[in-house]
């Protein structure tokens, strides 16, 4: 008997180790119907609290998809005439028995064991969790160990077990305190104890409005620790330790930088349409077509010069020709007064082109001017674009020949944009204190080819939408934006672009508590530790507006809502998570 259960162990950690060397995530079949995946624990949310983002083995049922066949025909037989329609339903993570459960663990306990002899244990294996269906009496929904090492030898393993309940309005209904420490000690017999809390509070995201939910892919959370834990659902005192975790999506229409973001897309427009050859045009914002509106700015420029005639300088002032914008929250953010002939001609054909040769037709107007010597506009002496190397020209009378032919005018135009927005970002960040010009040079630089500088104009964007957020919405003080530009700026010179990424930013529960001491908590967490480092045993009860187990459906309480639809309280999800030591003597 001894020896099947040592053959099954070294069989399953062979299976482990092969996926443990495995330099991607993996996953992989055990026994016909058991899946064992690889991924960062911090995709599961009761793992994450253990392990957080390093690899874990995920254990769960192997479940084929379902394939649902819906015929809709005459009954004649006929398959041609018939309408078929396959669907392959994904049912989600399934979980194993208890039973299951408890062998799969021992099996890896026992390969981690040094003085079990017949099992190679040369390698300390990452964390095992395994889904589990409630089937045991103590209704547990995970199961998990965990090696603990000493140096580079494995020790022992701690054994964890997670039990789960349904929603509940009924506050008497919770753990205590006392009986969470209780809970810990039938465990671990010891007096010295420690006792933490932890909290999470929803700041900005999806919003109700007349019991309606206005969903948003951007979301800031604070995540609050302290000691001193005195009773459940306790509100954060001041000393606790806070963190904000901030995940911004472009293009909410409820953000400051909205318009912004519709001028980055028509840039994006063109970055496309060079690199596949095929463009959607967006719907203009103007109703003038951009031609008459190139035309009109050209008569614009040379009737003001003429005015100027009797002056010493050629120089025009461009905020008189300032184009009419919407008003809104974003003009006093980003708008700047010194457009040049170039940012405005720009501004003015992102709002009205339609077709490639809408855009020929525009320079090749412009071209004519300079070339005549009926304009002499007045450009910024940084600006890089094809056309303002023309204008610079036009000032010697010596224009080289343009052919506007094939995607030279969407070349052209392109890169007005990329200099026109780059000046707009540089000159909110720079202003408001935030960066220097040193620190820009990676998002600003032109020696990199047009696609590449505008994935990293995007990345400019979005590190202004988080800055802008958090200074809009939270009225965060200066020294912590600039310590979040900071970051942002560093993480986007080593990553690609990527909304889902959360940045963090370490806060002062002071600064925000106007938004959280009236609100309830998302997630509530209370836990009671014994020992120290790798030894640390800990018993934690985790109290959710949502459930933080996917693969089992809980009962829930009444109805939680009031005949307007809000609620009188929060329904809570209650999750406890035990664990054991096992040292190998």
């Amino acid at each position: 008997m001894a020896s099947k259960v040592i053959s099954s162990a070294k069989a399953f950690l062979k299976i482990l180790r092969s996926l443990q060397d495995e330099e991607s995530n993996h996953q992989c079949t055990h026994e016909e119907d058991i899946q064992i995946l690889k991924m960062n624990g911090d995709r599961v949310d009761v793992v994450n609290m253990y392990c957080g983002n390093q690899p874990v083995f995920i254990c769960q049922k192997e479940v084929p998809k379902i394939n649902e066949t819906n015929v809709d025909g005459d009954g004649d037989g006929d398959d041609a005439d018939a309408d078929v329609c396959v669907l392959q339903t994904d049912p989600g993570p399934q979980p194993l028995t208890s039973m299951k459960a408890r062998q799969l663990l021992s099996w890896y306990t026992l390969s981690q064991n040094t003085n079990m002899s017949g099992v190679d244990n040369n390698l300390a294996l990452h964390p095992l969790w395994v889904r589990c269906d409630m089937s045991d009496p103590a209704r547990t929904t995970w199961m998990g160990a965990e090696t603990v090492c000493f140096g580079n030898k494995v020790s022992g393993v701690k054994l964890y077990s997670v039990t789960c309940k349904g929603s509940t309005v009924d506050k008497s209904a919770f753990m205590t305190l006392d009986e969470l420490k209780q809970e810990h000690k039938k465990r671990h017999h010891t007096s010295s104890m420690g006792i933490k809390g932890s909290a999470r509070f929803n700041l900005f995201g999806s919003t109700v409005i007349e019991n309606t939910m206005i969903e948003s892919q951007s979301s800031v959370t604070v995540d609050f620790n302290w000691s001193h834990v005195e009773r459940i659902l306790e509100t954060p005192p001041l000393s606790s330790t806070a963190t904000l975790n901030i995940k911004v999506a472009s293009g909410d229409m409820r953000s400051p930088m909205f318009e912004m973001y519709r001028e980055l897309e028509f840039l994006q427009t063109l970055a496309d349409g060079l690199r596949t050859g095929e463009t959607e045009w967006m719907e203009p914002l103007q109703s003038t077509s951009a031609v008459s509106l190139t035309k009109a700015y050209l008569e614009e420029l040379q009737s003001t010069a003429n005015a100027l005639q009797d002056k010493a300088t050629n120089i025009v002032d461009t905020s008189k020709l300032k184009p009419d914008t919407d008003t809104s929250i974003f003009n006093s953010l980003l708008e700047r007064s010194d457009l040049d002939f170039v940012e405005q001609l720009w501004v003015r054909l992102r709002k009205s082109v339609t077709s490639y040769q809408d855009i020929g037709d525009s320079l090749k107007l412009v071209i004519e001017a300079l070339k005549y010597g009926e304009i002499k506009p007045w450009i910024h002496r940084d600006s890089s674009s094809s056309l303002s190397k023309l204008i610079l020209e036009s000032y010697h009378q010596q224009i080289d020949h343009v052919s506007l032919t094939g995607v030279t005018p969407v070349h052209m135009l392109l890169e007005m944009g990329l200099d026109k927005m780059r000046k707009d970002y540089i000159n909110y960040l720079i202003s408001e204190e935030l960066t220097t010009l040193n620190h820009l040079c990676y998002y600003l630089s032109t020696e990199v080819d047009l696609q590449e500088q505008v994935i990293r104009l995007r990345k400019l964007h979005h590190l202004l939408e988080i800055i802008v957020t958090c200074s809009k919405f939270l009225a965060l003080p200066y020294d912590r934006l600039f310590l979040l530009t900071q970051s942002c700026l560093q993480h986007y010179k080593s990553y690609p672009y990527d909304e889902e990424h959360e940045f963090k930013l370490q806060i002062k529960p002071a600064l925000i508590s106007h938004f959280y001491q009236r609100e309830q908590a998302v997630l509530w967490g209370a836990e009671v530790s014994t020992g120290h480092g790798p030894r640390e045993v800990r018993t934690s009860l985790q109290l959710s507006d949502r459930p933080l187990v996917d693969h089992v459906i809980f009962e829930t309480d009444s109805p939680n809502e009031t005949v307007n639809g809000e609620s009188e309280d929060p329904a809570f999800f209650s999750t406890m998570v035990c664990c054991s030591l096992v040292n190998f003597a």
